[in-house]
């Protein structure tokens, strides 16, 4: 791990807080990252896009937090326990690729009806590879479809030693009613138990950004500060169980 070189980029917009401007440090893009060292990063709260390692490394805001939750100690609360029996007639498959046939069109449509004032509008097959469908050798992409074979639902999560890492989701967006992002994350915690792992990485959490906010639906979750990982502690009248 000594050894990974680390580069920084200019300050730029931030993505999360409009005042706020961000740096982020990348590893190195030659670095060969097998399964371990992928690990070790993620535990010092590095994330991957493509075929990018990053962390938010700004000088004057510590925002940017990573979470996880230690999905042993999970249990769905009674909205949860809802997603579940609502999307029980779905079919999982994990894949170890995406067709462009088959997945982008739901790509497609998702980033221009949900994130059309977002970095990845708009969509293109050549962003799709590039950002998902290349991937890392440890990653799975979590296929979800109707009785009729219609794909409604992928997630996008490496499968590291002791974690999942949760890399995207994207669903169909005229399917509100099924609440599909939190469908896949409930599906990503139940895998991590199948496979005896730990923990499902979430990325990071942002307190004023509300876009942010779903990750602390999931009860108990750890935040990574500069003393190690700590179960976050929420006001008793911010938990929500509807």
């Amino acid at each position: 791990m000594s050894e990974i070189r680390l580069y920084a980029t200019p300050p730029h917009q931030c993505s999360y807080l409009q005042d706020k401007t961000a740096t982020t440090v990348f590893v190195d893009p030659d670095a060969n990252l097998d399964v371990d060292s992928y690990q070790r990063l993620s535990e010092f709260g590095f994330r991957r896009s493509g075929n990018h390692f990053y962390r938010p490394n700004c000088d004057d805001c510590q925002a940017c937090i990573s979470v996880r939750i230690p999905v042993h100690q999970f249990a769905p609360n009674r909205s949860q326990k809802r997603c579940l029996k609502r999307n029980s007639d779905l079919q999982m498959k994990v894949l170890k690729r995406l067709s462009l046939e088959r997945h982008y069109p739901l790509y497609q449509r998702y980033i221009e009806q949900r994130h059309r004032g977002g970095d990845m509008y708009p969509p293109s097959r050549s962003q799709f590879v590039s950002f998902l469908a290349s991937g890392h050798p440890s990653t799975r992409f979590y296929e979800f479809s109707d009785r009729n074979d219609q794909v409604v639902a992928i997630a996008v999560s490496d499968e590291l030693d002791d974690h999942l890492s949760a890399v995207y989701t994207f669903f169909d967006p005229e399917l509100d009613q099924r609440s599909l992002g939190r469908f896949c994350i409930l599906s990503q915690i139940e895998r991590c138990k199948e496979l005896g792992l730990r923990y499902l990485y979430l990325g990071y959490w942002v307190e004023q950004c509300r876009k942010m906010n779903y990750k602390t639906d999931y009860q108990p979750l750890e935040l990574l500060d500069e003393n190690g990982w700590q179960t976050l502690k929420l006001p008793e009248n911010s938990q929500k169980d509807q």
